[in-house]
């Protein structure tokens, strides 16, 4: 087990969710309502998990990969936490308008859009700066943990946005 790929399985499992709701029509509000409750629910618990577990070790041993905001592991840590704020507003948003609706489609359209932002930059820069500072023996051990925070939490999180500087001093 492996904490990075453990993120990795989430973001397939999320593009995979928001696929089927782009394949859903409108008129299946049931199917729908299902479907976008179960990956609001997933987003905010794949943040709280990643928050917890994922960015304070990424901060203690990682450099700043790739296309890391200012080349740092705090540029790139603190660029994740402002990306999880935008997209728990981004899902707050989707609960303004009626499940099915053009607005609600394009709120969930736009949600996607700000999540598949954040996980091409993740995969480019935190999982690859991880994978490379990390040993397996911290990966694994972060992965249980990892794991066990996602299955306590299968119906979500209360969702809170951080103060990104604030994160980084905290967890640095």
């Amino acid at each position: 087990m492996d904490i990075t790929q453990l993120i990795l399985d989430d973001h397939a499992e999320q593009r995979r969710l928001f696929s089927l709701i782009e394949q859903i029509d409108a008129k299946e509000v049931e199917a729908l309502e299902a479907v976008w409750g179960r990956l609001s629910a997933f987003l905010d618990a794949h943040a709280e998990a990643e928050e917890q577990h994922f960015y304070p070790a990424l901060l203690k041993l990682g450099e700043g990969a790739n296309d890391a905001e200012d080349g740092t592991v705090e540029g790139e840590t603190e660029d994740a936490i402002e990306d999880h704020n935008k997209l728990r507003d981004a899902v707050k948003a989707v609960a303004k308008h009626k499940i099915g609706s053009k607005a609600w489609f394009k709120a969930v359209g736009e949600a996607n859009v700000v999540n598949s932002k954040h996980m091409g930059e993740e995969e480019r820069q935190g999982l690859t700066d991880f994978r490379l500072n990390a040993d397996l023996k911290t990966r694994h051990e972060l992965g249980v943990r990892y794991a066990a925070f996602q299955a306590r939490h299968i119906t979500g999180v209360k969702p809170v946005n951080k103060d990104p500087e604030t994160y980084v001093e905290k967890h640095g």
